[in-house]
């Protein structure tokens, strides 16, 4: 069952962006920073085909694009890296699904005629997947407005009109 409200907000992200209310912080477990360690995408994709190889390279480079950032803005630890590592394999599934529909076609033919080709559905659910990964990381706008940040170089404009 899920609880009603707002998802509490860490509590680095309140000291960082401060307190109006006055409601008292609660001490989160705190872990030590330590590295972001890039996994061995040849173990997590083996093989040694096209797709494979190419899963790979897309892993990674989602992986080089987002664990400085998240190591930096949320402190992503690698004790807290599995996130991580499970959105940078759907981002390649994602990726090799879309190639194997560009290539196949949405309808493909089977024994009993025309269907919806199999990627569709797989698509569909790493999208649902990745949606939930990227709020728990705080990588939509949604999830980073839910935390108060709005993200991008502008943030500590003290002439926003927007700001209260």
């Amino acid at each position: 069952m899920a609880t009603v409200g707002r998802k509490p907000k860490p509590s680095l992200a309140v000291v960082r962006e401060g307190n109006p209310g006055h409601r008292p912080v609660r001490d989160a477990v705190k872990l030590p920073p330590s590295a972001l360690i890039e996994p061995k995408w040849s173990e997590v994709f083996p093989g040694p085909r096209r797709s494979e190889r190419r899963a790979r390279a897309v892993a990674a480079t989602h992986w080089r694009r987002l664990a400085p950032t998240l190591s930096r803005s949320v402190g992503l630890t690698g004790e807290q890296q599995d996130s991580l590592v499970e959105l940078c394999i759907t981002l390649a599934r994602i990726d090799q699904g879309e190639r194997a529909l560009s290539m196949q076609g949405v309808v493909t033919e089977s024994e009993r005629g025309s269907v919806k080709n199999p990627w569709t559905t797989v698509l569909n659910q790493y999208r649902s997947h990745f949606r939930s990964l990227a709020a728990e990381l705080g990588l939509t706008p949604s999830s980073l407005a839910r935390v108060g940040g709005r993200g991008g170089a502008g943030d500590d404009d003290e002439d926003d009109p927007f700001d209260s």
